[in-house]
């Protein structure tokens, strides 16, 4: 199975080798057909601590890290 690869915004970077990012997705509302935005965030590893808030990265699915990592950044 592939893994999933999203794409966000980086929203904190205070924990070593840990970044929090923002995932927003858009949908259709069902009933009422409104373009909806949702947001999640996502705790990844970052293990050269080289990205800082406000930075666009890729993180992809991986096994779990701690208990609330289960994301690596991309290297682009």
């Amino acid at each position: 199975m592939p893994k999933r690869i999203l794409q966000g915004t980086v929203t904190s970077d205070a924990n070593k080798q840990t970044i929090t990012v923002s995932v927003e997705r858009r949908f259709l509302h069902p009933m009422y057909k409104k373009p909806i935005r949702s947001s999640k965030k996502y705790r990844a590893h970052d293990e050269a601590e080289t990205f800082k808030v406000g930075d666009k990265v890729r993180i992809e699915e991986c096994a779990p890290i701690s208990k609330t990592k289960r994301w690596t950044v991309l290297a682009d």
